[in-house]
């Protein structure tokens, strides 16, 4: 068995795209569109990933978007995703220039919570062990759920 990937809906691509490629740093590896099924597919990965699912050899991020307005909600009811980051306050203060809410701030200099447009929760866990405690974040609240 072979982990291929996690698929999320998004009801609005662009801004979908927009946070996932722009601010969280995925790369879109393929897209598909159907004519016939009226929706879009939409493969990203990780940047260390990128060259390796190109190849069908790395888990990607499928993003479908289906044409027809549709409403999803529940989006913490999918879980959450998670990438590895190699600096922990940096991944978050760069998300947070980039208008990123930090719903679940590294206190622990481990592990930290944003969401997607479409109320998807990714959590950012540190590579390694965890950084020491630092400010902001140390004495940052949490902002609304993840």
């Amino acid at each position: 068995m072979q982990f291929l990937h996690t698929m999320i809906r998004a009801s609005d691509l662009d801004s979908t795209l927009d946070f996932f490629c722009n601010k969280l740093g995925l790369i879109e590896v393929n897209r598909y569109d159907s004519e016939a099924g009226r929706f879009t597919l939409v493969f990203l990965a990780a940047p260390a990933d990128a060259e390796r699912a190109r190849k069908d050899q790395a888990p990607l991020v499928e993003i479908t978007h289906n044409w027809d307005s549709e409403t999803y909600d529940g989006g913490r009811n999918f879980g959450h995703l998670a990438y590895r980051v190699d600096d922990i306050y940096a991944t978050c203060a760069r998300l947070m220039t980039k208008g990123v809410t930090i719903n679940r701030p590294p206190r622990d200099g481990r592990m930290a919570f944003i969401q997607s447009p479409d109320g998807i929760s990714v959590e950012l866990l540190q590579a390694g062990d965890a950084m020491p405690a630092a400010e902001p974040w140390a004495s940052m609240e949490n902002i609304g759920s993840w």
